[in-house]
């Protein structure tokens, strides 16, 4: 919604500045989006007088002309055909920027044709103020030289462009505007009474309505003996303001009242009806619209037609061949109230906006059914000339608003504001609202007010207009007893994992939870019931089944615009079907394996880097890495040799790492090779007490040396060396620390199909020295766990 503040001034009297008006609207819940100042784009130019204007030496085409300016007589070459002596125009002086031409002059005079030239005269559309481009300005002779340009065109006039919310339609008219910012005091309501006209002869065309449930009422009147031609000035200049081209008066009046009150208008060529006025419902009648465009007028779409079919939809788009033109001596005005349902369900079928269409569909004022007709009456009367008939009114305008019962304690309690009785009825009565004081109030409703239903809307209302920045901060008594902490256990795990990972240089993401089938295909879902019936997007048509999907994308969109080796993480959902228990929390993050030119030299990236950032965000969630099992990884979409997965147990997973399956990559675009994990919080036990305390437990030391002993084990290529592991940690689990592999050996000394894997094991005493008895018989130990799974001591 846009106005200018000299049409703000029209209905409030007010000394307020833009800038107040802005901070005004604001505070009073109108969210404003911009101000544009014309003047602002306008302030290097002003009004030159022309003393002479000669024919070019060099050119036909062009003339030379000295021209008297604020900055002295310059001599200006202009190839305008409309330039001569005496005339006054726009000047632009050296290094001004030219708006519709998008470029500035220079700042130092120029030699055209070899004639130098100072400054420029400029036309209407390089200056972005009228389409005309054929000549330049020619303005009015009374015009002072060296007046802004903007003040002596009536251009210092600010536009205010501001959103209005779906429940307060009434702020679609600069009216009701002007209605709230008196009520916080900026200055006086003024808007003028609705004049009433008397009719002189009955309405000559017949008006009856069959969709009474569309179109509870609808008002019109013949004026005949107008004069369609250019609307006054003043109002082409206020639609031009806020982006209306004008056309003609009749067009332009409608326009205005519509921006002005709210109330959008319709007038018909009477001379191109065929009977009277009719509104139905559409039985499948195509029309040629204003818009240019042709439309079916279907059942459930309310349409106004004569006999010949039909004019236009309802409070949408009116029909091209019954509307107003410059032959036009008899016009028909309609001022009708259209079901807000019904409008929004049409235009959205059809795909039509129009001012009138976003006006109806929110639910236009009740109450200006009557007052939309005497308005443009009043209007046509003034500027077309002609003669009213008496108004014909078709159906029952809608009763207003049920009165609330109003208890005012209710300000206090919803909101802890202390305000007088008197100052809650003023703010109640300046926005429109009767007032009935009594124990229990009684406040009438205006009829653009619909949304006000019940005491707590009256509240929002006082508070608003009172102003939310004057409410006092108030803090909430404090429960008794200990409060549990409102996160779970899976919230806090994760939130450390979040930590943890980012700590190892991954960025976090948050993508969408939908995909492309074909991607989601890819790691295992994309089934037809995972589709999404209305998706946002053609590519993001499937709940996903895992989050690595837009991780890849993303990486392969940073590499593509020159930032390579991407390092990504995200928490979110995933999909596997439609009931519940079927989405799962995932962990999901991975690694570009692209060359990194560095004089540190290149950090290499191998799986192990991803089984390394798994095993940190596990640890940082409480799970018991030491005792985790490394099995085959799970899904297709895993490099087969090159990934796994940490468990425990058999059956429970609790991350997969690797490197992705180069098909995978492939189908996606993605151009290298890639390592990822994928975490599942939710299956990580829960501790099995809680503990008393939040605080880490105490550092243990021990206060004699560790010892380490090596020890290499032949084992078949099926053995897995985190058994190995695992065998040797578990011999002796009171002096056994720590045990790591070191060496991974494959050749001479060893049989086919067999390995040498070579470990180091940490034994930590805790009570005395160990002795080299001590030390050999935790050695047998050792030994004697890994044969158990098929290894035996290198020779």
């Amino acid at each position: 919604m846009k106005f200018t503040l000299s049409w703000l001034k029209k209905h409030l009297k007010t000394e307020a500045t833009i800038d107040e008006v802005v901070e005004a609207m604001t505070l009073a819940g109108l969210e404003v989006e911009e101000v544009e100042n014309p003047a602002e784009k306008l302030a290097e130019f002003s009004i030159a007088k022309v003393l002479t204007a000669e024919k070019h030496p060099d050119a036909d085409k062009l003339k030379v002309c000295t021209v008297e300016t604020r900055d002295g007589v310059k001599q200006i070459v202009c190839g305008a055909p409309n330039a001569r002596a005496d005339m006054t125009v726009a000047y632009a002086p050296l290094g001004a920027y030219i708006p519709g031409l998008d470029f500035s002059l220079d700042k130092k005079p120029r030699k055209i044709r070899g004639v130098e030239s100072s400054g420029m005269m400029c036309s209407g559309k390089e200056l972005e103020i009228d389409e005309d481009a054929d000549g330049i300005l020619d303005l009015d002779p009374s015009f002072e030289m060296g007046l802004p340009l903007a003040d002596a065109l009536g251009l210092n006039d600010p536009v205010i462009d501001f959103e209005v919310t779906p429940n307060r339609p009434d702020w679609l008219g600069v009216n009701s505007i002007a209605r709230d910012l008196a009520a916080v005091g900026l200055g006086e309501l003024i808007t003028p009474d609705v004049p009433e006209t008397k009719g002189t002869f009955p309405c000559p065309v017949d008006i009856k309505i069959e969709a009474q449930d569309a179109c509870p009422a609808f008002a019109g009147r013949v004026i005949r003996g107008v004069k369609n031609g250019p609307s006054p000035q003043w109002l082409q200049d206020q639609l031009k303001a806020i982006g209306l081209r004008p056309i003609s008066a009749l067009v332009d009046i409608t326009n205005f009242i519509t921006y002005d009150r709210a109330r959008p208008l319709h007038f018909y060529d009477v001379a191109k009806l065929s009977g009277g006025i009719n509104v139905r419902f559409g039985q499948g009648e195509d029309f040629a619209a204003l818009d240019d465009k042709t439309y079916t007028a279907g059942a459930s779409d309310v349409a106004i037609c004569d006999d010949s079919g039909v004019l236009g939809l309802g409070g949408i788009v009116g029909e091209e061949s019954s509307g107003c033109d410059a032959t036009t001596t008899d016009i028909l005005i309609e001022s009708a109230y259209f079901d807000p349902l019904t409008i929004r369900r049409t235009a959205k079928r059809l795909g039509i906006n129009s001012d009138a269409k976003y006006r109806f569909e929110r639910g236009v004022d009740t109450g200006s059914v009557m007052d939309g007709v005497e308005l443009a009456t009043a209007m046509v009367l003034e500027i077309c000339g002609g003669e009213a008939s008496e108004i014909s009114l078709a159906g029952t305008v809608p009763v207003p608003p049920l009165a609330i019962n109003f208890d005012p304690m209710q300000v206090h309690h919803l909101t802890s504001l202390s305000l007088s009785d008197d100052e809650m009825e003023r703010i109640l009565t300046d926005l429109g609202f009767v007032v009935e004081r009594g124990p229990i109030w009684t406040v009438g409703v205006p009829t653009w007010r619909r949304d006000c239903t019940e005491g707590a809307d009256l509240v929002e209302e006082i508070a608003r207009i009172h102003g939310y920045h004057n409410l006092e901060a108030v803090s909430l008594p404090p429960l008794p007893g200990r409060r549990e902490p409102t996160a779970t256990l899976t919230q806090n795990r994760t939130r450390l994992a979040r930590r943890a990972l980012a700590a190892r240089g991954l960025s976090e993401a948050i993508t969408w939870s939908f995909a492309l089938q074909d991607h989601a295909k890819l790691f295992g879902g994309g089934d037809s019931t995972m589709l999404l019936d209305n998706p946002i997007s053609s590519d993001l048509d499937c709940m996903r089944p895992s989050a690595l999907i837009h991780l890849l994308l993303a990486g392969q969109r940073n590499a593509d615009k020159g930032y390579p080796r991407s390092a990504l993480f995200e928490l979110g959902p995933v999909y596997y079907g439609t009931d519940p228990k079927d989405q799962a929390l995932t962990i999901a993050g991975m690694r570009r394996v692209e060359t990194e030119r560095h004089w540190a030299g290149e950090c290499e990236i191998t799986a192990l880097s991803a089984k390394a950032d798994a095993l940190d965000a596990l640890a940082a969630m409480g799970a018991n890495t030491a005792n985790l099992q490394t099995m085959d990884a799970v899904g297709d979409h895993w490099h087969p040799g090159r990934s796994a997965s940490l468990r425990m147990g058999p059956k429970n997973v609790l991350a997969s790492f690797g490197e992705l399956h180069p098909r995978v990559l492939k189908a996606m675009g993605i151009n290298c090779r890639v390592v990822a994990f994928e975490i599942w919080p939710e299956a990580i036990p829960a501790p099995r007490k809680k503990s008393a305390s939040k605080a880490k437990a105490a550092l243990a030391l021990s206060d004699f040396m560790p010892v380490h002993r090596d020890f290499a084990f032949i084992v078949s290529e099926d053995v897995a060396a985190n058994d190995v592991l695992r065998a040797a940690a578990g011999a002796d689990k009171q002096l056994i620390s720590d045990v790591n592999l070191f060496d991974v050996y494959r050749g001479q000394g060893v049989e086919d199909d067999h390995k040498s894997l070579a470990i180091d094991v940490t034994l930590s005493p805790k009570d005395a020295t160990l002795t080299d008895k001590d030390i050999d018989a935790v050695s047998d130990k050792i030994i004697s766990a890994v044969m158990k799974v098929g290894g035996r001591l290198r020779g």
